[in-house]
């Protein structure tokens, strides 16, 4: 599920669409997106998201994360060094057909590759993906093929966030509930912000293969406590796998999930910091109870806030500051 960024979704589905009607054209990738905004908005969450939905798992993606490819000489770990070259045999390169295959799955053929921060990739690694996206092919070292029709690629980028920020504001989308108007100003804003620092950066040549370059908001309030309950309700989940016959219900109260948010979000980093904030302060304050053996199997803790900064865990009577 991705929270605050509906959007996206309605850019991304139709080639994912055509090409489960076999309707996707030949000779190039299912669908190429540019994924484009400031840094905890969602760009790798839709991905994630989407494998989840056609894969039934997050991890059946291809992730490279380009800021190892920042030097030309590094490209040969993505494609394999060609024979005669040092070390030709012992480098497997990253993007051979067999691990494009792997990410598929029986419920879908379509693999998912992610080239993340891309604009940290090297002028051959970009050269490498222009004949990618054009043709669908990849020509690897050893002059193997891969084919890459049966893939659709995300390139993920923070390009221009900092002007985002600058122009509107960093109190964009925390200080409440944004109007359907206002939202629909500041996308605009950011949209042009974010495709003018994409076109600076890339060719026309490789901005034409681009089927869609998505741009992504700020969160506002609601898409952040949307997004901690999302979160919280995984932690039971996480408590219940890993209690089993021990486990316990956790309530949350609406105080200790703003401290929260408080905590875990910011303009500059949108929801990023939430899972290592509630890591903090919720699983490590729970880890000494458990441990003391005073959860009972079945209970109800209650996590609250006293005095704006000392954590409460109630179980049923019982009162512990954490």
């Amino acid at each position: 599920m991705l929270v605050g960024q509906s959007h996206v979704a309605e850019a991304i589905l139709p080639y994912v669409e055509m090409f489960d009607a076999g309707l996707s054209p030949e000779g190039r990738p299912a669908g190429v997106f540019l994924l484009l905004g400031p840094t905890g908005t969602g760009k790798t969450r839709t991905v994630e998201a989407l494998a989840e939905s056609i894969h039934y798992s997050p991890r059946h993606i291809l992730r490279i994360d380009c800021g190892e490819y920042q030097m030309d000489h590094e490209v040969a770990k993505l494609v394999g060094a060609p024979p005669g070259y040092l070390g030709h045999r012992e480098t497997q390169p990253l993007l051979s057909q067999a691990r494009v295959n792997s990410v598929a799955s029986e419920n879908s053929a379509l693999s998912i590759l992610l080239f993340d921060e891309i604009e940290k990739a090297a002028p051959s690694m970009v050269r490498i993906l222009l004949g990618i996206l054009d043709r669908g092919i990849l020509r690897l070292g050893d002059n193997n093929l891969v084919n890459l029709e049966r893939t659709i690629i995300f390139l993920t980028s923070n390009l221009g966030s900092q002007r985002m920020q600058e122009e509107l504001g960093t109190s964009m989308g925390f200080s409440g509930t944004n109007s359907s108007e206002k939202k629909e100003t500041e996308y605009k804003v950011l949209k042009s912000i974010g495709i003018a620092a994409a076109k600076k950066k890339f060719s026309p040549e490789f901005m034409n293969r681009i089927d869609s370059s998505i741009v992504y908001c700020p969160l506002d309030k609601n898409a952040l406590s949307q997004i901690l309950d999302l979160q919280l309700e995984g932690i039971q989940e996480h408590l219940d796998r890993r209690q089993g016959a021990r486990s316990f219900d956790l309530d949350v109260t609406k105080k200790f999930k703003e401290f929260l948010i408080e905590k875990g979000t910011s303009p500059a980093y949108g929801a990023r910091e939430l899972k290592r904030t509630i890591q903090k302060y919720i699983l490590q304050p729970l880890a000494g109870v458990i441990i003391s053996g005073r959860i009972p199997p079945g209970a109800l803790v209650k996590m609250d806030l006293k005095n704006d900064e000392k954590i409460l865990i109630r179980i049923q009577d019982d009162e512990l500051a954490a």
